[in-house]
């Protein structure tokens, strides 16, 4: 992404004043509360690993940075250095703009680097090996300077070739689909299979060095003239690396319904190379991963523990992968007989479930397999190759995302075919049909009845699967030869932890940016202790849980359950909208929150395990609903409500911010039309009470769950300067506009939507209506950065009233509005729109009450157990623990509300 020509854009608000009155109201020394300085900070900024302190094996790194406010406009440079003064080799290219033009954040590159980094204004060293993109030929060329790829510019083949040197390590790159028309239900039936392999239909060179290059391929998996199921693959190349990255995303647009026994069902998802074979089969070498750092290590004809010993030197040498001395030199009673020594040309690894893989190994196709061992998590990680080069490859979250597999096929012929099986052919189809038959539930007062009983919202076929996407991630190595064990344990640990750059939350605090809402964990009074305790236990109980109760899986991995039931002490996976939590309640927030105060590993991964998930598997990306996520179900996509709030940009942003990632960066920009669908679909169409028919010039859209998430996706496109930015700034300034214009503000509650003018309409009269779930969704996080900036006053002015009056007692609600709020729920979490307007306004009782609603109304306690209790049979299905108090939705409130009160009234605390 090159740099955009600098535009005039709204200047930022100043807070300076209202800072300054709350400063000589509460007496304020929090960062949170002081005046936004306007003058540039360019100080460097330290960067570091997020886990082991190097960049390993893996080909390299991006990370993004943020800047404060007027510290470097779009045209600065960047360099980068190590802790001894060397300069480090860096691409850089901004990602986000201030109002004013500025940068927010940028986006570094590395392919080399261990230890801690210092990144300034400067200019950037050159690799030594620069990264090179030639797209004149029939093929996209990309050299590393060490490695060069062919990418196919049509036809089935990704990838045509990949070489070292002069030696060709692996080609034919291409994606491989099997599919099963049907299910036989009652195991009676013959299956049958169809095999389809990917058709590229366009390819994008997004970036072209001189530290890293990306190719973007999409296309569909085709046989015959059918071609369906959407990818969408990365490759990322950087300087001087051996390796490649792949991100692989596939689109589901198959047929599945429910109660029907043929459609589209996945028996097999894969990519697939080929690997030319040119060494004698003793010098051939098969690396498989097993648990931890375990490695099945084998020749493809091996010369150990035979009757007869070839010496000690040379079966060592061949389990080490080294080239054997010639076999004139080694015992005679082996050379002679080399001939009868089998060739075991097939391997296999199946991971079917997140607890147990198997491993076996054949001669050839069409005699028996061997057990070859077996154990509990694979690393996904294998090679295959000889003395003169070989290709090593994994898949990242291999056991996590069961059912997996990796083949490698024919190794003892001129050229073996390795497949990294993203759905294994060996586990049973995935089977997306909906879970039950409706239940008589065809009317919504029924529906609603249902609602009513399992918290389910149930419509009929709205428990679709056609349109939900998955994202995975490969690595691929070209080695010269096989490599040592040192090198293959580095890249063992690069599949299964992909090596992150980080900014330090110190910089992250002082770009003020995220909304300006969080601040360091702080300890230095017990009340605070008590707090970080509590935030600590609540992110350690659900990283266990998701141990204990196997939250893994293709469809699943990066999702945690809604609720609670405390007689099976077990969570509720099968009672309608108690199940998977798809993003309720924001804890999406919550969790990218906690990480970027702490910078912790475990948070980090965790939240991007969840950022995976919950933007590609409970949001559809095609489809009359693109644009919509699904409400928390027993199945990711089988509730009826399907909404933006579950598609909410701001749930993406973190990640994105972070790592640059450009599969997140797609999902934010699909998201910027999303207000058309309001045509297709009203939320609210069950219990709407008033005549309502959807038009293109007075949509019923919501101030609360709607709105924050259409406008996190337009700010983020405005700020990003996407291709759709300046229709999207002009979207974020009407709105913000004309909601401040409502007669009652946010607490008019929604208002009629012009999709061409992107204006709402302003109500004659004023109205009171106020959802507990208007600002669960990000509306808080959204509008504290809105605020800061751009200067709409009105618009500040009816937010912080409805931060002041959400929490007020009734009758000032109705002083204020005329009559009051109504039974309102979520207290605990709102004491946050209470410190938030606390310190916006300097109101010393807002900040007293925000305290006292949190630690005193609903949602977690003081008194509260904060501990587990052991489980183990005969009540439980494996022992582990239980918190029975716990639920997700108060989890994420707590867990938000902890952070920004923390981050805004710390040093008020009662």
């Amino acid at each position: 992404m090159s740099p955009i020509p600098r535009r005039s854009l709204l200047k930022a608000a100043a807070v300076a004043g209202a800072a300054a009155q709350f400063s000589w109201a509460l007496g304020s020394t929090n960062a949170q509360a002081a005046a936004r300085s306007e003058a540039a900070d360019t100080d460097p900024v330290t960067l570091d690993w997020l886990e082991d302190g190097a960049l390993g094996a893996a080909p390299g790194s991006t990370v993004g940075v943020p800047w404060p406010k007027g510290a470097y406009q779009q045209d600065q440079t960047f360099a980068l250095t190590d802790a001894s003064g060397k300069d480090v080799p860096v691409q850089s290219w901004p990602i986000a703009y201030w109002p004013d033009g500025s940068l927010k954040w940028t986006a570094h590159a590395v392919s080399s680097g261990s230890g801690k980094l210092t990144l300034a204004a400067g200019a950037p060293a050159a690799p030594d090996q620069k990264v090179t993109v030639d797209k004149s030929g029939g093929t996209i060329d990309i050299s590393t300077g060490v490695i060069t790829a062919k990418i196919g510019k049509s036809g089935s083949t990704l990838v045509r070739s990949v070489k070292r040197g002069s030696t060709e390590i692996a080609k034919d790159g291409r994606l491989v689909l099997i599919r099963q028309p049907e299910i036989e239900d009652d195991d009676q039936g013959a299956e049958k299979y169809e095999r389809f392999e990917s058709v590229i239909a366009e390819v994008t060179v997004e970036q072209e060095g001189p530290v890293r290059a990306v190719v973007r391929i999409d296309g569909k998996h085709r046989k015959g003239s059918r071609s369906w199921l959407p990818f969408s693959i990365r490759l990322y190349f950087y300087a001087g690396a051996d390796s490649f990255r792949m991100v692989h995303t596939i689109t589901f647009d198959g047929k599945q319904e429910p109660g029907k026994t043929s459609g589209d069902f996945i028996r097999g998802l894969g990519v697939r190379f080929n690997v030319p074979m040119r060494d004698a089969a003793y010098d051939r070498h098969i690396r498989i991963g097993g648990d931890g750092s375990g490695l099945l290590r084998e020749a493809v004809q091996g010369i150990t523990g035979l009757r007869r010993d070839p010496g000690a030197a040379v079966q060592a040498a061949q389990f080490a992968g080294e080239k054997l001395p010639d076999p004139s030199t080694w015992d005679q009673r082996v050379t002679t007989r080399l001939q009868y020594i089998p060739e075991w040309g097939d391997y296999t690894l199946s991971q079917l479930s997140a607890d147990g893989f198997t491993l076996r190994k054949r001669t050839k196709k069409g005699h028996g397999w061997i057990g070859a061992g077996g154990g509990h998590r694979a690393s996904g990680f294998g090679y295959v190759g000889g003395a003169s080069g070989g290709l090593s490859f994994g898949l990242r979250d291999f056991w996590e995302k069961y059912p997996a597999q990796l083949d490698i096929r024919d190794a003892a012929t001129d050229e073996a075919e390795v497949t990294l099986w993203l759905w294994s052919p060996e586990a049973q189809p995935m089977d997306l049909r909906f879970y039950h038959d409706g239940m008589g539930q065809d009317t919504y007062a029924e529906q609603l009845e249902g609602l009513n009983i399992t918290y389910e919202d149930y419509e009929p076929e709205f428990g679709t699967p056609y349109g939900i996407a998955r994202t995975s991630e490969l690595l691929f190595w070209a080695n010269e030869s096989t490599p040592t064990p040192e090198t293959l344990a580095e890249q063992v640990a690069a599949v299964r932890v992909l090596p992150q750059l980080t900014a330090p939350p110190k910089q992250l605090i002082k770009a003020k940016v995220f909304g300006g809402l969080f601040s360091e964990p702080d300890r230095s009074t017990a009340a605070k202790a008590k707090i970080e305790d509590h935030l600590d236990f609540l992110f350690t109980y659900y990283k266990d849980q998701v141990e204990m109760r196997r939250w893994y899986g293709f469809w699943d991995y990066g999702d945690f359950m809604h609720s609670y039931d405390t007689v099976r002490h077990q969570w509720r996976y099968d009672v309608g909208g108690y199940a998977w939590d798809n993003s309720e309640l924001s804890p999406d927030i919550w969790l990218w929150m906690a990480y970027l105060r702490s910078g912790r590993s475990d948070i980090f991964r965790f939240a991007e395990a969840l950022t995976r998930h919950t933007g590609e598997v409970d949001v559809y990306h095609l489809g009359q609903w693109a644009g919509l996520g699904t409400r928390h179900g027993v199945q990711h996509y089988a509730d009826s409500a399907k909404q933006q709030r579950i598609a909410n940009t701001t749930y993406r942003r973190y990640y994105y911010y972070l790592t640059a990632d450009e599969r997140v960066g797609d999902l934010m920009h699909a998201n910027v039309d999303s207000d058309e669908t309001f045509l297709v679909l009203d939320p609210i169409r069950k219990i709407r009470t008033e005549p309502y028919t959807p038009d293109r010039h007075a949509l019923s859209i919501g101030f609360g769950t709607d709105w924050s998430g259409l406008v996190s996706a337009w700010l983020t496109e405005w700020e990003r300067k996407g291709p759709k930015w300046e229709k999207a700034k002009a979207r974020v300034l009407s709105t913000m506009e004309t909601i401040a214009a409502q007669p009652n503000g946010f607490v008019q509650g929604s208002g009629l939507y012009d999709l061409d003018t992107g204006r709402f309409a302003i109500a004659s009269a004023p109205v009171v209506s106020v959802s507990h779930l208007s600002a669960v969704f990000g509306l808080n996080e959204l509008c504290a950065e809105l605020i800061d900036l751009v200067d709409v006053p009105k618009f500040k002015e009816v937010y912080l009233d409805y931060c002041r009056y959400f929490n007020a007692t009734k009758t000032e609600q109705a002083a204020r509005y005329g009559s009051n709020f109504g039974s309102l729920l979520l207290f605990q979490g709102h004491s946050r729109l209470d410190a938030y307007a606390a310190v916006q306004t300097g109101d010393a009782t807002l900040a007293k009450r925000a305290w006292t609603k949190f630690y005193s109304s609903d949602g977690y306690m003081e008194s509260s157990p904060w501990k587990t209790e052991p489980l183990s049979g005969p009540v439980t299905l494996v022992p582990g623990s239980e918190a029975n108090w716990v639920s997700s939705n108060d989890s994420a409130l707590y867990g938000l509300a902890a952070i920004e009160n923390l981050a805004l009234l710390g040093d008020k605390m009662p």
